[in-house]
């Protein structure tokens, strides 16, 4: 007689939580970051699931029952996301169907959307800042609000109650805030969704990998703010008010992450590295600027009793040993391109380590191609515990044989 749905739950779960624990569970876990895969396996464009909720769940429930990984990845706040983007006139990205082709991925759109001069303003209230200067550039829709005045002088001053209001009758800040109304209800039904799926995926019996989301202060003042550019310049013409800036930021990305999950129970942080990777600064640059919030970031959330999930987007070999420093047993290192037999050395007994299938591999090769990529994995990294299969990235160009071949190596190779 099979497994149930909820004992296949309770051991999928089981089997991750041991291994991030550095212990040797039944077999080598094995996860896979669908993407926008499950929408070409089902015969839909990517574009048609950004928009579509139900084309959306049917997709990608159909990828994650067939395939079976033993966690997968909510699909709805990554990929049903083209209302909202709408309705927000969203400048930092382009999408399928909005700026790119009804099959590709997401598009960036670098920019320094915080000029230099501008940090004073940032550091001294960067909910302010945020407010009357960033959602401005980066929401077309919400350009009403550069004509507010700082919201603290409405409770500042005696007189701020009678006269300092008035600012929100204008047409261009009353249109922004019906914007913001209409952004709340499709902000409401991607949560719903989201609820909905993980809910349902649980009495099938798959968990999810994270529960929450968040990033490195760095990378949020790099990605979102000053941009690649200005962000690497700042490093020699304004280091201190870089350290500044990511010590403000320290709080509000620890409590991004807490919120997510309290709202999801889901104790796994994810947490995308961008521009802490070889190439982007030196080792010593890296260890002045990004690492110390980000340790105090992944501290922060061990004693909250969450799980730390970074995934280093990128080669990190040089910082190997800088990042070790954590306490084991208590975190999940996912690696795009890091040698990850070197990373079993330094950080084996540290932290458990997941990936990191090529996509390259999965796209243009054979399935005896992937399971002899895999197999080596499995037998060299995944010795002793420790270790999650995973794709380096996402497998939106990946053969569906490949990736049911990367899934079946680690159910009948994994073993131990």
């Amino acid at each position: 007689m099979g497994k149930t749905p909820q004992e296949l739950y309770q051991e999928r779960e089981q089997r991750v939580l041991e291994t991030i624990a550095l212990r040797k569970p039944d077999r080598v876990p094995v996860f896979a970051r669908f993407s926008f895969f499950s929408a070409k396996y089902a015969g839909f464009t990517v574009a048609d699931c950004m928009y579509d909720p139900e084309k959306l769940w049917q997709a990608h429930w159909r990828t994650m029952t067939e395939f079976e990984p033993d966690m997968d990845r909510n699909p709805f706040a990554l990929i049903f996301l083209g209302p909202i983007l709408e309705t927000l006139d969203f400048k930092q990205l382009k999408w399928p169907g909005h700026g790119v082709a009804p099959n590709l991925s997401y598009q960036f759109v670098e920019g320094e959307y915080m000029q230099a001069e501008e940090y004073d303003h940032f550091l001294a209230d960067p909910t302010d800042f945020m407010l009357r200067r960033y959602w401005p550039r980066i929401f077309g829709a919400l350009r009403g609000f550069e004509n507010l005045p700082p919201l603290r002088d409405i409770i500042t001053y005696a007189m701020g109650v009678p006269f300092g209001f008035g600012a929100f009758q204008t047409p261009e800040v009353s249109a922004a805030l019906e914007i913001l109304r209409q952004a709340g209800e499709k902000s409401a039904q991607i949560a719903s969704f989201q609820r909905r799926f993980t809910e349902q995926a649980r009495e099938a019996g798959f968990p999810m990998q994270t529960g929450s989301f968040t990033q490195a202060p760095f990378d949020t003042l790099g990605d979102y703010f000053r941009g690649t550019k200005g962000s690497m310049l700042d490093l020699y013409r304004r280091p201190d008010k870089v350290v500044q800036a990511c010590e403000k930021l320290l709080p509000i990305m620890l409590e991004m992450a807490l919120s997510g999950s309290r709202a999801s129970g889901n104790p796994r942080v994810f947490i995308p590295i961008h521009k802490g990777l070889d190439g982007f600064m030196s080792p010593a640059q890296f260890e002045k600027f990004f690492w110390p919030t980000l340790r105090e970031l992944l501290i922060a959330l061990i004693h909250e009793g969450l799980t730390p999930c970074p995934l280093w987007e990128g080669d990190c070999t040089s910082r190997l040993e800088v990042i070790k420093d954590i306490p084991a047993g208590k975190a999940c290192y996912a690696f795009e391109a890091t040698d990850l037999f070197k990373a079993k050395e330094v950080l084996g007994d540290t932290v458990c380590l997941q990936g990191n299938v090529p996509l390259s591999l999965l796209a243009t090769s054979t399935p005896e191609a992937v399971r002899s990529f895999c197999r080596k994995l499995i037998a060299g990294v995944g010795r002793d515990g420790g270790f999650i299969l995973d794709s380096a990235t996402g497998l939106d160009d990946a053969k569906p044989e490949n990736v049911r071949a990367m899934i079946e190596c680690a159910q009948e190779y994994g073993v131990y």
